[in-house]
């Protein structure tokens, strides 16, 4: 980590340090039995957890870099006027939240002219950490423990693979139930450990394949740097690697063309 050039070293610093605390925060509304939960247009759920942690975010990454932009969830685009660009998911898995299950996240991605090239994907409710920028490897975290890297799994038959997803009815908008199907029937576990859970459990080799039909660009920019970084992939369901085409693949690498197979007749043009 220490050959990271300074202008991204000091942004890592500061993005894990900030999704500690974002997360943290989150928690002393985690499993409250008056949670008020609200439904936005899109007729997904948000809470005052979701806002008050992506406020503590802004905070932090204006006082620290003003000249940054930020683009998150539940506040909007702030216009900034350097190459980089932060992009914040308070809560990434706001349906496990408010079910009181602990498979959420806080999501930082710092874009670099357009390229992601910073992630952190902290899970409060299991306090696991994984970050990454690029060139400096991938570590993991958790607690108090000493950070590891981090790194994908060596799997390279599907058949032997776990294939996890966040939610079935997101294949149905787009007509492509059939990709989460063969891949159900090819690979060896199926789970719905979703959202980035999913991702970190990829990025430290305790899944294979993580495969969502339906993303926001808050939802994917902290993905990539951590999973390239962890000797995986992470892509469209064509096969670029992008955190702009709206669905998302993450992967060991070695099984990707086998994942390609079934995606790339589905993937958006």
């Amino acid at each position: 980590m220490s050959d990271l050039p300074c202008e991204l070293a000091t942004r890592l610093d500061l993005a894990v340090s900030a999704a500690r605390e974002a997360g943290q925060l989150t928690l002393k509304f985690f499993q409250r039995d008056n949670l008020a939960v609200e439904r936005k247009a899109d007729n997904s759920p948000v809470t005052e957890a979701d806002r008050q942690a992506e406020q503590r975010l802004r905070e932090r990454i204006r006082d620290a870099f003003p000249d940054d932009g930020i683009l998150g969830e539940e506040f909007g685009e702030q216009a900034g006027v350097s190459d980089f660009r932060w992009i914040l998911d308070p809560i990434d898995g706001t349906k496990s939240f408010i079910c009181g299950v602990p498979l959420y996240g806080t999501l930082i991605g710092v874009e670099r002219a357009g390229a992601s090239e910073i992630g952190v994907i902290y899970v409060p409710g299991l306090d696991e950490c994984v970050y990454a920028a690029t060139g400096g490897g991938a570590w993991y975290t958790r607690g108090a423990a000493a950070p590891r890297a981090a790194r994908v799994s060596q799997r390279d038959r599907l058949c032997d693979a776990v294939f996890l997803t966040s939610q079935l009815d997101n294949y149905y908008p787009r007509g492509a139930q059939q990709v989460y199907l063969e891949l159900e029937r090819t690979a060896y576990i199926t789970r719905t450990w979703g959202d980035c859970y999913g991702y970190l459990l990829v990025a430290t080799g305790r899944a294979d394949v993580m495969i969502d039909p339906i993303m926001n660009l808050w939802d994917a920019a902290a993905l990539q740097p951590v999973l390239e970084e962890a000797g995986g992939v992470y892509t469209d369901w064509s096969g670029r690697p992008t955190i702009h085409g709206g669905e998302g693949i993450g992967c060991n690498g070695l099984l990707l063309d086998q994942v390609l197979a079934i995606t790339q007749r589905f993937a958006r043009a």
